[in-house]
């Protein structure tokens, strides 16, 4: 019997070859006979490729993929564009194999790994992969983000209810019926009523021993 995540991935896998066709693709390689398979390669897949070396310090809008050539010459270079949180997926070339290389493969956050020379065979699947892989660790992210973001709002909440049951000797029950019927009113959130409680009585704090 097949687990949930593997009938995710089979659904997943189709949608992803039928947009093929409409990724844009980055190739950061050197104009070398490598780099001029991998772009038409690329193209006859039928992607919307741009070849450029060095690297671009600051991506176009509405990359999907890179593909990055890791070389000696361009592995201490700080690309700021790696450092966003929305990075597109990337696959790296790499001309051989040592401990500085596969490191810098780990440091870049590379999806996949093509071996130079480049071939024909494996690319569609590396691209496949790399994607489904990228969408998989971007959507975990964004789910851990949103989870953060509900924790703190609890937090912010029974902090908020805190105060008020303080200063206006009332009770926990009463104190979030205050704070719900404040977030009504506003037509916002009752996190972001609590986020507001919690920040006032930091500031009428300031100064007081």
């Amino acid at each position: 019997m097949e687990a949930p995540n593997q009938r995710r991935t089979i659904r997943a896998t189709p949608t992803l070859l039928k947009d093929l066709r409409s990724l844009r693709v980055l190739v950061f390689h050197p104009d070398d006979s490598d780099g001029k398979l991998l772009t038409q390669q690329l193209q006859r897949i039928g992607c919307q490729v741009q070849s450029f070396w060095p690297p671009l310090p600051a991506l176009p809008e509405g990359v999907d993929v890179i593909f990055l050539a890791v070389r000696p010459e361009s592995i201490e270079a700080g690309y700021d564009w790696l450092k966003g949180e929305d990075v597109p997926a990337i696959i790296t070339v790499v001309t051989y194999e040592n401990p500085t290389i596969v490191e810098s493969v780990l440091r870049i956050g590379s999806r996949a790994v093509l071996p130079s020379p480049v071939r024909s065979f494996g690319l569609l699947s590396a691209l496949v992969v790399a994607r489904q892989v990228d969408g998989a660790l971007k959507e975990r992210a964004r789910k851990v983000r949103k989870l953060e973001s509900k924790l703190q709002g609890v937090r912010s909440i029974a902090e908020a209810k805190s105060i008020l049951m303080r200063t206006h000797g009332i009770t926990d029950v009463a104190a979030y019926e205050m704070i719900r019927e404040q977030a009504m009113s506003k037509r916002v959130t009752t996190e972001e009523i609590a986020a507001a409680i919690v920040n006032a009585s930091e500031i009428l704090s300031l100064g007081k021993t």
